[in-house]
């Protein structure tokens, strides 16, 4: 596949195990103890995926995570959360820093394979062509970059993610459990009303320009230029 997938834990069996089923599907893997030493590798080689221990020594998962998707050169890198912590408010804080998945040990490595595999086909869907919403607003998912009549405008990953999922179905209404599913998938541990923050917020940014995103009463938001 020629996919290097880093794996940052500071458990050496848990690397072991994950490289071990990872590497017999087919992927290169590096294995990281620690938050520093895993970021000090971006300069060196940019992965494909992340796997990510959120209980680490010194920088946390949380912080590594943020750092990730606040750089436009790695704010593309899929994130998969991998940590003993599962409570719904450590899920829900991890995805919403933009990890693209969460997994809670202890845990299957075949099942952890298949979820690699369904992020990396979900990513390869996305379409990296700058999308243009009339002469306002532009949006570049490569560089997780939107700017507003030639200013950029700084947005969360989940705000990004609810903008672009819109921009590319322009007029087409989407209701809330749908945006969930689209954000979060199976992990949308969630309310329905965390939509409408995101999207209160959004339009807040965008200033003038956040008009272009519609309420349909009783059902949800479109996007209409």
């Amino acid at each position: 596949m020629n996919i290097h997938i880093a794996v940052v834990d500071d458990e050496p069996d848990i690397i072991h195990l994950v490289s071990i089923h990872l590497k017999k599907a087919g992927f290169m893997v590096d294995g990281y103890h620690d938050g520093d030493s895993f970021m000090r590798s971006l300069q060196r080689r940019t992965p494909g995926l992340v796997i990510l221990d959120l209980m680490l020594p010194g920088m946390d998962g949380f912080e590594v995570c943020r750092m990730l998707k606040r750089d436009p050169a790695t704010s593309s890198i899929p994130v998969i959360m991998l940590t003993a912590k599962g409570h719904e408010a450590d899920k829900v804080d991890g995805l919403e820093l933009g990890a693209d998945d969460y997994v809670t040990k202890p845990f299957s490595p075949r099942e952890l394979v298949a979820r690699v595999k369904a992020v990396l086909r979900r990513r390869g869907r996305t379409e990296p062509e700058t999308l243009a919403l009339g002469d306002l607003i532009t949006i570049d998912p490569e560089r997780f970059e939107v700017k507003v009549n030639g200013e950029v405008v700084v947005l969360t990953p989940v705000e990004f993610k609810i903008l672009h999922l819109l921009a590319r179905n322009q007029g087409k209404v989407f209701t809330r459990d749908r945006i969930l599913d689209h954000l979060w998938g199976n992990e949308k541990a969630v309310l329905d009303r965390t939509v409408d923050v995101h999207i209160k917020n959004l339009r807040e940014k965008l200033g003038d320009a956040g008009d272009i995103i519609r309420n349909v009463r009783g059902v949800g938001y479109k996007l209409q230029v």
